[in-house]
C-alpha cells in the first residue's frame, strides 16, 4: 500500500514553496505584530475542562474522501463553541483535507475558544501564518518530521505564543517529546495506512512522561471511549468526523456532551 503520509509531505512542500512567493515573512511579521489578539491557551482549556472535547472542522480526508463537502466554518465553529467544546481543531491542508488558511481566519473571527491549526507542519513558514492567522496552537505530526526538526519548529512555535501539540503513533516516536511541547497526542490512526485502532492511546498513554498533558486523537465515537481515556489519565480528545458527518455537527457534539455527562 502506497504510504500516504509521503505522498501527502510531497504535496506540502509544493504548497508552502507557493504560499511563500504570495506573502513574506516580513509582511507577517508586521501583521502580527500590530495584532493585538491573544489566543486563549489550548493546554488551559483542556486543563480546566470538565469533558476535553477538541472538535474538529474537516470537509474530507485522504482514507474516505468528503465528509462533508459543503460545510461552512460559520455554520459550524461558533455552535461547536456553544456547544462545549473545550478547543476546535481546524484543517487547513487544502489538498487532502479541503481546508485552507482562510478557514482558520474566519473561525478566529467568530470564536474566542482555542484553535488548533490542523495541519502537516514542516516549515517556519507555517508557524507565522498559524500566528497571523490566530491560531492558539498548532500540530506537529512526528512520523512527518525528524526529532531534531521537531524541536526546532516546538521552539520557534514559543516566539509567538503558541501551544505545540505533538502528535506521536508508536513507541518510537516517543524521543521527540521535548521541553517546548505542551500537549501530546496519540492518534489512534496509522497515517501511513489510515488504519485505526483506539487501543493504540491505552497502550501508549502510560509511556508518555507525566508532566505532559495528553489527548487521544481520531477513532472516537462513544461517550464511553472517552470515560475510559479519562480514567487512563488523557485530558482530550480529538473528535472530527463522528460530528462532520451529521447534518449539524454543532449540535452533534452537543449530543455528545450531554451523553457524556
Amino acid at each position: 500500500m502506497e504510504n500516504i503520509l509521503d505522498k501527502i509531505i510531497a504535496n506540502k512542500r509544493i504548497e508552502v514553496e507557493k504560499q511563500k512567493k504570495k506573502m513574506s515573512i516580513d509582511t507577517m511579521l508586521r501583521i502580527i505584530t500590530d495584532s493585538r489578539v491573544r489566543p486563549k491557551s489550548f493546554k488551559e482549556s483542556l486543563a480546566d475542562s470538565s469533558t476535553g472535547i477538541i472538535a474538529e472542522f474537516k470537509r474530507k480526508s485522504p482514507s474516505k474522501g468528503y465528509i462533508f463537502e459543503n460545510a461552512r466554518v460559520e455554520d459550524v465553529v461558533p455552535v461547536y463553541s456553544q456547544s462545549g467544546a473545550s478547543a476546535i481543531s481546524v484543517l487547513t491542508d487544502i489538498e487532502f483535507f479541503g481546508g485552507s488558511l482562510d478557514d482558520l481566519k474566519e473561525a478566529r473571527s467568530l470564536t474566542q475558544t482555542p484553535l488548533l491549526r490542523k495541519d502537516f507542519m514542516i516549515d517556519e513558514y507555517q508557524l507565522y501564518q498559524a500566528a497571523m492567522y490566530g491560531a492558539s496552537a498548532i500540530l506537529l505530526i512526528s512520523s512527518a518530521l525528524s526529532v531534531s526538526q521537531t524541536k526546532v519548529l516546538a521552539m520557534k512555535s514559543k516566539e509567538f505564543g503558541l501551544d505545540v501539540l505533538l502528535e506521536i503513533h508508536n513507541e518510537n516516536e516517543l524521543e521527540h517529546i521535548n521541553e517546548y511541547v505542551d500537549v501530546v497526542g496519540i492518534n489512534n490512526r496509522n497515517l501511513g495506512t489510515f488504519v485505526t485502532d483506539v487501543q493504540v492511546s491505552f497502550d501508549l498513554g502510560e509511556k508518555i512522561p507525566s508532566e505532559f498533558l495528553k489527548i487521544s486523537e481520531s477513532g472516537i465515537s462513544d461517550p464511553q471511549t472517552v470515560r475510559d481515556l479519562r480514567q487512563a489519565g488523557f485530558r482530550g480528545f480529538l473528535m472530527g468526523e463522528n460530528f462532520m458527518k451529521t447534518n449539524n455537527p454543532g449540535q452533534a457534539l452537543a449530543d455528545f456532551i450531554k451523553e457524556l455527562e
